[in-house]
């Protein structure tokens, strides 16, 4: 009995030690981790933070647009013959009139001899008619022939001259034919892949043609915006305003080149709600593709005075969208607020913040109402990282309580 009473009491002590261990780590309480990840409830939370300012920022209507050429040719013989040159190459830029190709001429230069010989003959017959009929209205004078005989041949000289002009016409026609087999660029552009080849059979009812030819400069971009947004548009189309578009790629970071809107369609498209716009654009340095794929941007007004924060700094959640705005005490507040337009990196408040107001940019997914944070801004990160890649300059290192200390780098 006395030995199960040592035991139990040698249980309590096991117990009590496991319990000590738990609640001490080296002679320190330790603290009971808060639902964010483990972090105690009175450690400062590391978040980059961005003061709201003043400003002016556009707003703008952004679609996806398609660029369409000023004019597209394709380039086909008018004749039908052999092809002997080509003086192109593939992508020139050609001006209008410009020879692209030959065909064989041979052919067109024999009917042109074979019409003008023509020619040459009925001018001689109608030469000779013209001469009876002087003489016989000369013998008519003097009644020495009867007036039938005088009426048919001013008849004879008159079908002469019909015969005459449709060899002129001929004639006009072989030389015509002629012409047609050098092939010049009907319009300036730039040229495409070349289609046929020396030496083939080329005709005018091929349906590929020899080359096609796009002019560019300028060039279009059609897009499509919402039709709630067309009555700004026309108001300020109709008030003889310019309004700038620019044409930006495929990621929307990279801007392309600047235009200027020229015209709205006729008509909404009842399937999608959306009326096409027309924009020009001088595409001087031709960065705009027939057919590419385009984001375009065309800016409405420009409103002024405006407050402005990063986009990154808006949350969406239960509030609706807000942001947190860091107190005097380097704490945090959770303040709705209500969004204006936006550009890709800037959105503008409409109401809800002041101008000057720092806004958490960055480290927003820990934070809570009243959490306490530790700001550092992007131009002091900018500044650290540079000082942290100069090798004579001084590196901070955070220790584990949250502090720092100065670190001389050693020289290079």
């Amino acid at each position: 009995m006395k030995n199960k009473k040592i035991w139990i009491a040698i249980g309590a002590l096991l117990i009590a030690a496991v319990a000590v261990s738990c609640f001490f780590i080296d002679g320190t309480p330790q603290k009971k981790p808060d639902s964010e990840g483990g972090r105690g409830t009175s450690q400062a939370l590391p978040v980059m933070a961005a003061a709201a300012s003043n400003g002016d920022i556009d707003v703008a209507i952004n679609a996806l647009g398609t660029v369409t050429a000023l004019n597209t040719a394709t380039v086909k013989a008018r004749v039908d013959g052999q092809l002997i040159h080509i003086n192109f190459r593939d992508g020139q830029l050609v001006k209008a009139g410009d020879l692209l190709a030959e065909i064989d001429p041979r052919p067109f230069q024999v009917q042109v001899d074979q019409t003008n010989g023509q020619l040459m003959r009925d001018q001689a017959l109608l030469a000779n008619a013209r001469i009876d009929y002087e003489r016989y209205a000369g013998l008519l004078a003097k009644d020495s022939i009867a007036r039938q005989q005088v009426d048919a041949q001013k008849s004879l000289v008159r079908q002469y001259e019909g015969t005459v002009l449709t060899d002129r016409a001929l004639v006009d026609n072989a030389k015509l034919q002629l012409d047609f087999t050098r092939i010049t660029a009907p319009i300036t552009g730039r040229l495409g892949l070349r289609q046929i080849d020396v030496g083939n059979m080329i005709h005018g009812s091929d349906t590929t043609g020899l080359v096609v030819i796009t002019q560019t400069q300028p060039t279009f971009v059609i897009f499509a915006i919402p039709a709630d947004s067309i009555s700004s548009i026309l108001e300020r189309l109709n008030n003889k305003e310019t309004l700038s578009v620019e044409a930006f790629d495929r990621d929307g970071k990279s801007r392309l080149a600047s235009g200027k809107l020229l015209t709205v369609d006729n008509q909404i498209d009842a399937t999608t709600g959306t009326v096409k716009l027309k924009a020009e654009f001088a595409n001087t340095d031709n960065k705009l593709f027939p057919n590419q794929f385009v984001n375009a941007r065309l800016r409405i007004e420009t409103r002024h005075d405006s407050v402005l924060v990063p986009v990154a700094a808006v949350q969406r959640g239960t509030p609706g969208t807000f942001v947190y705005v860091v107190n005097a005490d380097q704490s945090v507040s959770i303040r709705p607020v209500t969004l204006g337009t936006s550009t890709a990196d800037t959105v503008a408040i409409e109401k809800g913040l002041a101008a000057g107001e720092q806004v958490v940019t960055d480290g927003a997914d820990k934070l809570r109402e009243g959490a306490k944070v530790e700001v550092s801004t992007p131009s002091a990160a900018q500044g650290a990282k540079a000082k942290g890649s100069n090798g004579g300059g001084q590196h901070k290192h955070r220790n584990p309580q949250g502090g720092s200390k100065e670190n001389a780098a050693p020289a290079s």
